[in-house]
């Protein structure tokens, strides 16, 4: 026995006989030209597990008879009329007929269509008919088209038609012709996804189901729209357009939303869902198996659920656009490359659909402006993160740690939520007090794994209890200063701005006055240094520059920059680009900001002119006079518990010519863990804090 018969005589024993309907297309594509060509051969049949299956066994090495490849060809075509005649009222398999009416009501797919549709799931899940087809081994796509022509018996135009990428079949993406190389059939004709075809032939199903891994259910949002007050303005624009598109009065409606990770964007979808009354439904990023799934089939996906859910009152979301829209040196985008069909997705989708973005740096404009709305979500101001957090945790923060938390710049409300439920558990378990500190921990440990600065164990914001402006040496009465500013805010509200810049050298209280002017205006203090705004990507410094300006107006903030000579430098000595629109993008935010700004440099001279001229006033902070370090010594010495100082430690005192409230503060923090056991130990750290200053100067000196 040869090696070949040993083999398909194995395959023979396998085999089995097919469906009718599937027996037919065997046949059809058996005998077609090419499909005779390849099958009988002169001498013997090509497969002989195909041949046992449609009732050709004999002709497997007959023992009466040579083989006939004439015979066994007439054979073939009375096969393929007998065939014919028991398919010509049978239906398909009433599991996969059921199915494939579903989807025909839901896409609207006509009767070819659908044919096409049950050829195409039997082809990918029946062994039999997938290798009949290859036995027309790899074709164009022109050949695809011909061949399920004369598979469903219908003229070549018409199949072109049914097939061509603006039909049901392809919009939905139930069947999508390959369209460039040559492969085999079941190559060539690319399905839902990879177990759309089992289930459509296995299980009567919902059609929703078939999308299992395309799109699925939405999470449950954790969040109220109150937590989202910061944006209001745009819920209030986002509501109304979204409910006018679920009442079915309008097609093409699509938001983009973009923001750094983590300010909530998914569970504003989701919030917004409920609040609609809709169900939401996600464009999944991985596969069944937790791998994840590219831009060309998040796509695909999309224009399949749009199809899908075309009669239900949903919206869609797809998240990490970035897939999609974003190109890479060697590779164009999915977007570019199905730019067409992106354009009449955003003008004509029946769905609404809301796109995350954590850029828009990367899209192109012609794809922005097709969007209804597009805004950023930003992380809450303060005064919202306070009520966000009084919401979910306010029973197990007090007022002080509440606010202290409410000072994380970055604390987004999905992060509380999720940070909440995990502390709400262990109040139960355990109590108060450890759910509190679990919560401040849970927080913390995100917001670092976010690349953010965790939670700072003490207020940077809190004041010395021993703080007075009376301490300060300025050229200006700091306190007729913050009265006046005061009134102007009480009579013209957020209108009035006023722009202050501070002056002087390190240590003179810079910081600590604006600190104490914003509490005495009633206003949050959001303090942002070079290190914050500035960065090494060209742009993004002015980007930064613009967010703190917005969020100080959101939050209604005194905005503190500190180091502001790090980036309004003098423009006339600019070496790069960047530097001249760095200081074009602080002017113009200076000019259109409503709050008030302070501004505080240790360096005055190098300013740029046109800044200068900005500001409402300059006020000099210089080093204390000397009644003024007397005073302020005697106030840090009774807080401290030690001696009244004398009139020796006043003479020693005066002749500190140098002294800061700054050089206070350092000292009074190093009593920490170098315990001052008097006033005279006292007096010797400032000498000591004064004498690096006077060092440094004599050094240069000697250079």
């Amino acid at each position: 026995m040869s090696r070949r018969h040993s083999r398909q005589s194995g395959l023979s024993r396998r085999s089995r006989k097919p469906e009718p309907h599937i027996a037919l297309w065997m046949l059809r594509l058996l005998t077609s030209p090419e499909g005779l060509h390849r099958f009988v051969r002169k001498d013997e049949l090509a497969h002989d597990g195909l041949a046992v299956a449609l009732g050709l066994g004999h002709w497997i090495h007959p023992e009466e008879q040579a083989f006939s490849p004439r015979a066994v060809r007439a054979e073939l075509f009375d096969l393929l009329e007998q065939a014919q005649q028991a398919c010509a009222d049978a239906p398909l398999p009433a599991m996969l007929q059921d199915n494939v009416q579903r989807l025909a009501a839901l896409v609207g797919l006509d009767a070819l269509e659908v044919r096409i549709l049950a050829f195409a799931a039997c082809l990918h899940t029946e062994p039999l008919l997938e290798k009949t087809a290859n036995m027309l081994e790899v074709l164009s796509s022109i050949q695809v088209v011909q061949t399920l022509a004369l598979v469903l018996d219908v003229p070549d135009e018409q199949m072109r038609q049914a097939l061509n990428h603006e039909g049901p079949l392809a919009r939905s993406g139930l069947v999508v012709l390959g369209r460039s190389g040559r492969d085999y059939l079941v190559q060539k004709i690319d399905l839902l996804s990879d177990t759309f075809a089992a289930r459509l032939t296995s299980e009567i199903t919902d059609p929703i189901a078939l999308l299992r891994g395309k799109i699925a259910p939405a999470a449950p949002g954790h969040l109220q729209l109150s937590d989202y007050a910061h944006i209001q303005s745009m819920l209030d624009i986002m509501r109304p357009w979204l409910r006018h598109a679920l009442a079915g009065q309008r097609s093409g409606v699509n938001i983009l939303v973009h923001g750094a990770p983590g300010t909530g964007k998914t569970e504003l979808a989701r919030t917004l869902a409920r609040d609609l009354g809709c169900e939401l439904f996600e464009v999944v990023s991985e596969d069944e198996e937790g791998d994840p799934i590219g831009g060309e089939r998040r796509l695909r996906a999309l224009r399949a659920a749009q199809s899908f859910l075309a009669q239900r009152k949903a919206l869609l979301l797809f998240d990490e656009v970035e897939d999609v829209f974003n190109e890479s040196p060697v590779k164009r985008s999915p977007a570019q490359s199905h730019k067409a069909w992106i354009n009449r997705t955003l003008e004509s989708n029946p769905i609404p659909t809301l796109w995350l973005s954590n850029s828009v740096h990367d899209l192109d404009a012609a794809f922005i402006r097709r969007f209804d709305i597009v805004f950023e979500l930003p992380v809450p101001p303060r005064q919202q993160r306070q009520r966000i957090v009084q919401a979910h945790c306010g029973n197990l923060l007090d007022a002080a740690r509440l606010a202290h938390m409410a000072e994380a710049e970055h604390l987004a409300p999905a992060v509380v939520a999720r940070a909440s439920t995990v502390a709400q558990v262990i109040e139960a378990e355990v109590g108060c007090t450890a759910s509190a500190n679990a919560f401040e921990q849970l927080v913390s440990h995100t917001l670092q794994a976010q690349g953010h600065r965790p939670l700072l164990r003490h207020d940077p914001n809190r004041l010395p209890e021993v703080y007075d402006p009376a301490f300060i040496h300025a050229d200006t009465d700091l306190l007729q200063l913050a009265d006046n500013l005061a009134i102007a805010q009480q009579m013209e509200g957020m209108g009035s701005g006023a722009r202050l810049c501070l002056y002087g050298p390190p240590g003179t209280g810079k910081t600590a006055f604006a600190r104490w002017l914003a509490q005495q205006l009633d206003k949050p203090l959001l303090v942002r240094r070079a290190s914050d705004l500035l960065f090494m990507y060209v742009g993004q410094a002015e980007k930064n520059i613009a967010r703190a300006f917005g969020e100080a107006q959101d939050d209604g903030a005194v905005l503190l920059i500190d180091e502001v000579d790090s980036f309004l430098q003098d423009r006339r000595g600019a070496q790069h680009g960047w530097e001249v629109t760095q200081v074009n993008e602080m002017l113009t935010q200076m000019e259109g900001f409503a709050g008030v700004l302070i501004a505080s440099t240790n360096l005055m001279d190098g300013l740029d002119a046109a800044a200068l001229r900005r500001f409402d006033l300059k006020v000099k902070l210089d080093y204390l006079r000397a009644e003024q370090a007397w005073a302020l010594l005697q106030r840090h010495c009774a807080q401290l518990g030690l001696s009244a100082p004398g009139a020796a430690v006043q003479a020693r005192l005066a002749r500190l010519r140098q002294l800061t409230p700054g050089d206070f503060a350092a000292v009074v923090r190093q009593q920490r863990f170098r315990p001052l056991p008097s006033t005279d130990a006292l007096v010797m750290a400032l000498e000591a804090e004064c004498a690096l200053k006077q060092g440094a100067k004599n050094a240069i000196g000697f250079v």
